[in-house]
């Protein structure tokens, strides 16, 4: 399941500064959150949609070990998260299931839409450090969780195959934004972006691909495994140790002290009583394999890697721009695997340029 992990791009959604010494964005940040500008030691105070708040409440249907968490985007973003009604198929009916997502504070006309998705396992609490620029930059932007990972609600256990993350996140933007949008995916949502964008090529406007994870021809031999043992597998995929050393190899120069606190942000959507029965899901599934799709995308697109990956390898974004009919290439300095983190005003810049 390690080797699953890291040749599916994984890295767990652990966004934030490094309190106390870690980079929030490009700026040295010196003792806590450089947006609201808080202690690291005030764990109880995170930033609200105004500001900063004492008290904020997060939602309930949330692991209750949020309240664990410390970094204070985490913090801010988790109180913003919101479940919406989307369809899904389920056999050979439809229904809906309750969405996670965090929705854009305010809805503009000026400029397409900004839907971000994210790596393998994970959740919107990944653009937690990059959202506020974003949005401070008058974008409409919308953090969604693909379907099978994040906070959906996933209680009717609906299929988490490639198609059905594919017609999930159809439905949300037919319902809720239903205009052409930037699609912004890193890691393996980088092949959930290129999926989408050949499936529904109306629905786009333009891509962006980080540290794209691409060329993987899905979960490989793990979709032959019995039933029992993909269990067992996927178990460990929860497991601490294996998040901690994923994202010691997502960061560097990080403090054990943040690596566990951003190690909690990670695995908070694992925490879910459906988690286990979504990843097996997937990964008996086959998982993505877009190799043939590349091609089919022609929407302009750009492609941002970060200048020490140590999980995705620099010439994997070269050779996608070289397949893509209308793609650009930029390099993010002093960052790894999730430069939206590492350098996240630097990306989130290049988001707002390209859109």
């Amino acid at each position: 399941m390690l080797i699953m992990s890291f040749n599916l791009g994984w890295s767990p959604s652990t966004m934030a500064v490094k309190m106390g010494i870690k980079r929030c964005g490009t700026s040295k940040v010196g003792g806590g959150c450089g947006v609201c500008k808080v202690s690291a030691t005030d764990s109880d105070i995170s930033c609200g949609d105004g500001g900063c708040s004492n008290g904020g409440q997060f939602p309930t249907f949330l692991p209750r070990e949020v309240e664990k968490i410390k970094d204070p985007f985490a913090r801010s973003l988790a109180q913003r998260i919101t479940r919406i009604p989307v369809k899904v198929k389920i056999g050979f009916s439809e229904t809906s299931v309750m969405s996670s997502c965090v929705k854009p504070s305010v809805r503009r006309q000026t400029k397409s839409p900004v839907v971000l998705l994210h790596c393998f396992d994970s959740s919107c609490l990944e653009w937690r450090c990059t959202y506020p620029s974003l949005e401070e930059a008058g974008l409409e932007a919308w953090a969604v969780d693909i379907l099978g990972w994040g906070f959906c609600d996933l209680e009717l256990r609906p299929p988490c195959d490639v198609a059905s993350k594919r017609y999930h996140l159809y439905q949300l933007w037919k319902s809720y934004i239903n205009r052409p949008m930037t699609l912004v995916g890193p890691s393996l949502g980088a092949s959930a972006a290129i999926d989408f964008a050949a499936n529904f090529p109306e629905a786009v406007e333009k891509l962006v691909l980080i540290n794209p994870s691409v060329y993987t021809k899905g979960t490989g031999n793990l979709a032959k495994l019995p039933v029992p043992v993909a269990y067992a597998g996927v178990s460990l995929l929860r497991s601490l140790p294996l998040r901690l050393y994923a994202t010691l190899l997502a960061f560097n120069d990080v403090s054990f002290s943040t690596i566990l606190d951003w190690t909690r942000v990670g695995r908070l959507h694992c925490l879910q009583p459906w988690w286990t029965d979504a990843t097996v899901n997937f990964m008996l599934s086959g998982g993505y394999d877009v190799n043939a799709s590349i091609k089919q995308v022609k929407q302009k697109t750009l492609i941002i890697y970060g200048e020490h990956d140590q999980i995705v390898n620099c010439k994997v974004a070269e050779a996608l721009q070289s397949q893509l009919s209308n793609a650009i290439i930029q390099q993010v300095p002093n960052s790894g695997h999730l430069p939206h983190v590492d350098n996240a005003k630097y990306v989130a810049q290049l988001i707002v340029d390209f859109t």
